[in-house]
């Protein structure tokens, strides 16, 4: 294990759209520098999710050891995990891994959970309050907009004014941060570890991505992700619940159900529904260059190994 000591940053991040290789390119980082993996999936959370979501876990194995790796099926479909939850669970790995002398590697693509530790998200747990709910149905979405605007006047998503749901949401929500119960939980949010990541990110050309989309895609289906979704189905999980979960889950939901007819059109609707996802996340990745996050990108030849050298050599640059 080489010793990683940085005063600028107290973490890594490996991010980067599907199918581009990041759980490879990670393990051998982390083979390398002695890391144990941090996974960064929402759908890599939930037990059984295993051909849909990419969990490919064998991948974890190198050089005939077990890369020790976090936050995969860490809880089952009865729970909608949540950014909240991720975060939660994130820092008490990170916490404990600092505590080990350890530098935390995130390696995952789920922009959401990424941008909220990378940027620090604040996030409390609010519960429902049906006594405040109630008092707010006589109200038109003007005078919620304006208690709203009263409430918080530096309000930056203002789209949170054109729907009533999330501006009685909002509302609950701003409440309840100016409670008691809500100061001490922002409190112990100040307690929490601050992530201080260099960021990289690996991607490739777009044609080659989506040729390793549609290759991947035909291994997952010839290796059972019908017959996975089917089970899940089976065991007692409605459509509904696992159409939630991502596209692979919905497109075959689907044609389990019948709405699509063929196997071979589910396919084709897929591959193209994953290639626009991999797109959408590269504007998210893009989004938060912009709003101050530096991504360190990695060479984009379709080269694994130059792809690691070019990472040890920015990690040791860093640290």
């Amino acid at each position: 294990m080489e010793n990683l000591v940085c005063k600028e940053y107290n973490s890594i991040v490996l991010l980067g759209p599907t199918a581009v290789g990041k759980t490879s390119l990670a393990v051998m980082i982390a083979d390398r520098l002695g890391l144990e993996i941090i996974s960064a999936d929402s759908r890599q959370v939930y037990k059984g999710l295993d051909l849909g979501s990419g969990k490919d876990i064998e991948e974890y194995t190198y050089n005939g050891r077990q890369i020790p790796y976090h936050l995969i099926d860490v809880t089952d479909l009865s729970v909608e995990y949540n950014l909240f939850h991720y975060l939660d669970d994130f820092y008490k790995v990170f916490k404990n891994l600092q505590d080990q002398n350890k530098i935390p590697f995130v390696a995952g693509g789920t922009g959401m959970y990424l941008d909220g530790f990378i940027r620090n998200y604040d996030m409390v747990e609010v519960p429902e309050n049906a006594e405040l709910r109630a008092s707010m149905e006589s109200k038109s979405l003007e005078e919620l907009d304006s208690w709203l605007l009263q409430l918080k006047p530096d309000l930056h998503n203002k789209s949170d004014l054109c729907e009533r749901d999330r501006v009685v949401r909002a509302i609950e929500i701003a409440l309840f941060m100016q409670s008691e119960e809500g100061l001490a939980k922002k409190k112990e949010l100040e307690k929490r570890p601050l992530a201080k990541p260099l960021v990289l990110g690996t991607t490739i050309d777009r044609s080659i991505l989506r040729n390793n989309i549609k290759i991947r895609l035909d291994e997952r289906i010839n290796a059972g992700m019908i017959e996975e979704v089917q089970g899940l189905h089976d065991s007692g999980f409605s459509w509904d619940r696992l159409e939630r979960l991502g596209l692979e889950y919905r497109f075959v939901s689907e044609y389990l159900q019948g709405k699509i007819k063929s196997k071979e059109e589910m396919t084709d609707l897929l591959y193209i529904a994953i290639c626009q996802f991999a797109k959408r996340q590269e504007t998210w990745f893009r989004g938060m260059e912009k709003k101050g996050v530096k991504i360190n990108w990695l060479t984009s030849e379709n080269d694994k190994n130059k792809k690691f050298e070019d990472a040890l050599k920015k990690i040791k640059a860093a640290f």
